[in-house]
């Protein structure tokens, strides 16, 4: 049974609430480190390819990073968390979705919540000179680690796995991302994404219909046009109900955390009930009151609350 005790995560007085702590730390937050990532580029079995970011130190532990939706190895939470596990003793692996390294990638999919085959691919790729690998995942990278361990059971070379922000229900979340001011985070993902549709257009003309962009409006007609067409999903239901890791966490079979809050702007309320795990021997769901989305700020130059939980976690269940 995995039942790790956390401290309770106190957001600064100034982040009063989900909105300034998921925004501020996104726009404000400052890393200098006299270090930056090496970068790798590997090519996929479909012959694209995949950029990784590394801060290693030939180490024998490596923890392999996986960001949320239109992030990349770059955003704050991430190299916050590379910067912080490596200066903890631990090589540190960020790796860029297809499409988000700065580069569109060359083949006619892209990347999307349940893309386990990539992640699979970066891991056989990692574990050639590791002892031990953990995974890290972030938002729609939480729900991506969820998915990938679940569907490998035991058979999985991943020592363990943390979790943050997890819309563990995607059609949940991106209806609750319709709702109200997180209107507002919906708008800026689309206008990112379309950015990325328009660009698959000039590769491949005859497989994009950039019209459909005139009546777009939510997330989930973006995903009902786009994302499931690109992915061999009937539609964006389709698309949810065979990726939402909810459905794949009974299955994990290496001690697992999951950490969501309460105020948090962008999962739903299904990734917000307390029982999820309960009855699961190898996965322990956490709730904070606080923390926004891949948030748990402290504050300018301290690591974050979500850093050091993971730290703790890491040497707990990778010793």
């Amino acid at each position: 049974m995995i039942n790790l005790h956390l401290p309770t995560y106190k957001a600064p007085k100034v982040l009063f609430n989900g909105h300034l702590q998921t925004i501020v730390p996104a726009l404000t937050r400052k890393i200098v480190v006299p270090f930056q990532y090496a970068r790798e580029r590997i090519v996929t079995p479909d012959d694209d390819f995949l950029d990784l970011d590394w801060l290693a130190s030939d180490q024998k532990k490596l923890i392999i990073l996986n960001h949320g939706l239109e992030g990349n190895s770059s955003r704050p939470y991430i190299f916050g968390m590379a910067v912080h596990l490596f200066q903890q003793g631990y090589d540190v692996l960020a790796w860029n979705y297809r499409g988000c390294s700065g580069e569109m990638n060359r083949a006619k999919r892209m990347y999307h919540s349940g893309a386990t085959d990539d992640l699979d691919f970066v891991i056989q790729h990692a574990s050639k000179k590791y002892d031990a690998i953990s995974l890290v995942g972030f938002s729609l990278g939480g729900n991506l680690t969820l998915k990938y361990l679940g569907e490998q059971k035991a058979a999985t070379p991943i020592k363990c796995a943390l979790t943050f922000s997890v819309p563990l229900d995607l059609h949940d979340g991106v209806k609750y991302l319709d709702q109200g001011l997180n209107r507002l985070y919906a708008k800026r993902f689309l206008g990112t994404l379309f950015d990325k549709v328009k660009q698959k257009h000039t590769q491949y003309p005859d497989l994009i219909d950039l019209d459909a962009m005139k009546w777009i409006k939510t997330l989930y007609d973006f995903d009902d046009n786009y994302t499931s067409k690109l992915h061999g999903f009937s539609g964006a239901v389709d698309y949810y109900t065979q990726c939402s890791s909810i459905n794949f966490i009974d299955t994990i079979a290496i001690p697992t955390l999951i950490v969501n809050a309460k105020n948090d702007p962008m999962i739903g309320r299904i990734a917000l009930q307390e029982g999820i795990a309960e009855g699961l021997s190898k996965v322990q769901f956490h709730l904070e009151a606080e923390g926004g989305h891949c948030g748990f700020s402290r504050g300018q130059n301290q690591p974050y609350w979500s850093e050091e939980v993971a730290v703790r976690f890491l040497n707990e269940f990778m010793s």
